[in-house]
């Protein structure tokens, strides 16, 4: 059964993390169908997992047939501006630009991901949101 979706759902960890890609990625899913995806996990780990996850209101659990379907509760691009949001409080004290330069000081981006940042920042300064 569904509940509401309220804004103070629980960060997921980083395993619960693995497990929302996996649902982003393929859509609703059984435990085993995650486990095999997931691969290096145990199945009765990854069934523990997604119990908590429904019981923490991460994903919703239909059981109405023996094995039980899971589906995310909010969708990727919400979960991660809340887990942004979050960084961007916590670690650089709100600022998006230390984020950024952050971002691209660990990790080198393609020419194509620039290209996309560029337009992001083009469309930006434009008034339209990214």
């Amino acid at each position: 059964m569904a509940r509401p979706v309220t804004t103070r759902l629980p960060k997921p960890t980083a395993a619960e993390l693995e497990i929302l890609q996996t649902l982003w990625r393929y859509g609703p899913q059984t435990v085993r169908q995650v486990h095999e995806r997931l691969g290096g996990r145990g199945y009765t780990t990854v069934l523990k997992l997604m119990q908590i996850m429904a019981d923490k209101g991460l994903v919703d659990r239909d059981e109405s047939s023996r094995a039980h379907i899971y589906r995310p509760r909010l969708a990727r691009r919400r979960t991660q501006t809340r887990l942004v949001r979050d960084l961007l409080d916590r670690v650089f004290s709100g600022s998006a630009a230390r984020l950024v330069q952050q971002a691209l000081a660990t990790r080198r981006a393609s020419k194509e991901e620039l290209a996309e940042i560029r337009r992001m920042l083009d469309r930006y300064e434009g008034g339209e949101q990214a």
